[in-house]
């Protein structure tokens, strides 16, 4: 008689838990609870947990269908075998066919070794419905521990991914893997955990302090957006907004756009998305009288608010998502141009600047535009220009539009002039600010569309918004490729 390893109810319990407490209270219906794996080689037959480690099934969010699959490290070390594979295969399709969002709770030591190539052709069959789904229905990964080797793609195929601080580590090859190849000695941590992901490489789009805030921030992320791309964002109740700061006018001092977003969306609508990456652009979902909006923002806290190669990805890949699932954006304009330098020419600022300005121009959801205090060179087309199709641009008074700023025309314009007076100076470039950076003169060939008071911002962008609620159409628009 052959000797099988009993069901382990009470994991099986904590990982119905984790799924339950995802959706809305008894709305979740599981799939596939009795799955197990085939194998006999190396005495597998003797470990055949139920469900095979990974819990699938559907429940509500909001009152909204979604599909969900939720792994277990505590069977067979949350690894992926054929049927563990199967099973979130089966839950992908299933939110193709029912045009609902899906959300993986990750927790596994990657491909079950035992298994051999049937694991890795099973995270091939993951991958493949990622991307059939990627601008079709979102995706949400949520990363609760250990992520490793093919377990990592993914997550980095989803349109949000969400890191638990602490016990959440994703990396291709793990610290023993490093260590051998390249003598280096590095911490789980270090190598792939919450703050590298979400202050370095990107990949995290939310950090979680514990697993009941992920869960919680992946329900919020559903609020924002429709089940599917053949449908519109969810509306909510109004919602006031916060008090509009006072930008200083200098255009050298800094200050935080977050304070200026909050004067804008209904109050403690904004949930920003990679706050510590790239942090010279801010990204975020929230709400405008209760209609869901993306904003893009440039931050002059950091770098002065330039563009560089990663603000230029994250701002991308943030609008594409937004243009795929029908998300109008709003776009906050304070940028001096793109970030100088050799590292950033090497490193390829030309064609992944370009990728900001391929998103806006792609675009087809409404987009409105506030220039805030000025908008030089490139970096004013590429962020959501009306040459690059923007549906409405507003600037505030004083806003300048230019090339580049005063200070660096003057000595191109007025070179030999200076050299034979340096003390005009002041006076040229006062005189370059009247003639080519008033906001009257893009006002008066249309490349702004009115100038307006800070304190009417947000009625000003709310009545365009509603003025273009018949653009939406259903339908798909594009994918959402990985940046």
């Amino acid at each position: 008689m052959t000797e099988v390893e009993p069901p382990l109810v009470d994991v099986r319990d904590d990982r119905l838990a984790r799924a339950k407490a995802l959706v809305d209270a008894g709305s979740f219906t599981e799939f596939g609870s009795e799955a197990r794996h085939q194998v006999h080689a190396f005495d597998m037959q003797r470990k055949r947990p139920a469900g095979d480690g990974v819990v699938t099934g559907v429940g509500r969010v909001h009152g909204r269908p979604v599909g969900l699959f939720a792994q277990d490290p505590t069977a067979l070390g949350g690894s992926l075998g054929a049927v563990h594979a199967g099973k979130i295969a089966r839950i992908l399709d299933h939110a193709g066919r029912a045009r609902c969002p899906v959300v993986g709770l990750l927790d596994s030591g990657g491909a079950r070794i035992q298994e051999g190539v049937a694991a890795l052709d099973g995270y091939g069959e993951i991958f493949r419905r990622n991307v059939a789904l990627s601008g079709r229905v979102p995706q949400v990964s949520v990363v609760l521990g250990p992520c490793a080797g093919g377990a990592v793609y993914s997550p980095a195929l989803t349109d949000i991914v969400i890191l638990q601080r602490d016990r959440a580590h994703m990396f291709v090859t793990g610290p023993r893997v490093v260590k051998a190849v390249t003598f280096e000695d590095v911490s789980l941590g270090d190598l792939g955990g919450a703050d590298v992901h979400g202050r370095t490489s990107g990949v995290a789009s939310l950090v979680a302090e514990d697993a009941e805030q992920a869960l919680e921030l992946a329900r919020r992320v559903l609020g924002y957006l429709p089940g599917s791309c053949w449908e519109a964002p969810p509306t909510y109740a109004p919602g006031d907004p916060g008090p509009m700061p006072a930008v200083p006018e200098d255009h050298r001092l800094p200050y935080d756009v977050r304070d200026v977003i909050a004067g804008i969306v209904d109050g403690g609508s904004f949930l920003e998305l990679a706050a510590g990456f790239a942090a010279n652009v801010v990204v975020g979902f929230a709400r405008i009288d209760g209609q869901a909006v993306g904003v893009v923002a440039n931050q002059p806290r950091v770098l002065a608010g330039c563009l560089d190669i990663d603000a230029s990805e994250k701002a991308a890949r943030f609008v594409r998502m937004c243009d795929a699932f029908g998300v109008p954006l709003v776009t906050l304009v304070d940028v001096p141009g793109f970030l100088p330098g050799t590292g950033q020419e090497a490193r390829g600022i030309i064609r992944k600047g370009a990728k900001l300005l391929y998103a806006y121009a792609e675009a087809t959801v409404p987009r409105v535009t506030v220039i805030l205090r000025k908008a030089f060179g490139g970096a004013y087309i590429v962020m959501n220009s009306k040459s690059l199709g923007a549906d409405a641009v507003f600037s505030w008074p004083g806003a300048e539009i230019a090339v580049m700023g005063a200070e660096g025309a003057v000595d191109v314009i007025y070179r030999r002039e200076l050299e034979a007076d340096p003390s005009r100076r002041d006076a040229l470039i006062a005189r370059y600010r009247d003639e080519a950076m008033a906001p009257h003169i893009p006002a008066e060939r249309l490349s702004i569309d009115e100038v307006i008071a800070p304190a009417q911002t947000r009625a000003v962008v709310a009545a365009t918004l509603r003025s273009l609620a018949g653009v939406w159409q259903p339908g798909f628009r594009h994918d959402n490729l990985p940046q």
